[in-house]
């Protein structure tokens, strides 16, 4: 039996949650869905598990849902681990991706704004035929993102 479900935000952990909100707001037209966030006290501990833990930031309202739509949730703790390697096949949440208009343009905004390059643009054919053009690149803060365009 499954659950009666609704998918409401995915979270992103920042190193600075202020410029990542300004990444995404200023690359991909998201907007602050208030109010900020500014949690600490025994209930974040016990439900994150990390002693002392103090933690703020924002949801940003994803482009083409309106205002119920889904949102990015961008938060940054007082107390932050290492970050691993980035790669796009490390298991577990791989990235984040937008549907653009042109893939070439917007991956040169991306990358104006302080984002990486993952790898090329490219365009593969799903079985049903459909052509998607594509490609992998970072934010800021080096999280991964997809930028993809149907070919028709």
């Amino acid at each position: 039996m499954s659950i009666k479900a609704k998918y409401v935000h995915t979270n992103l952990i920042a190193e600075d949650w202020h410029s990542l909100v300004d990444f995404y707001i200023k690359i991909f037209n998201c907007e602050k869905a208030p109010p900020e966030r500014h949690f600490k006290g025994k209930a974040l501990e016990k439900g994150t598990g990390i002693p002392g833990a103090e933690l703020e930031g924002v949801h940003l309202k994803l482009p083409g849902y309106g205002k119920d739509g889904p949102t990015l949730e961008i938060f940054q703790y007082n107390k932050m681990m290492d970050r691993q390697m980035i790669a796009v096949n490390r298991p577990g949440f791989g990235h984040i991706a937008f549907s653009v208009e042109n893939v070439e343009r917007a991956a040169e905004q991306v990358l104006n704004a302080g984002g990486k390059n993952l790898g090329d643009i490219v365009t593969l054919e799903t079985a049903d035929g459909a052509k998607v053009k594509w490609v992998y690149l970072t934010d800021p803060e080096g999280n991964i993102i997809e930028l993809q365009s149907l070919i028709k």
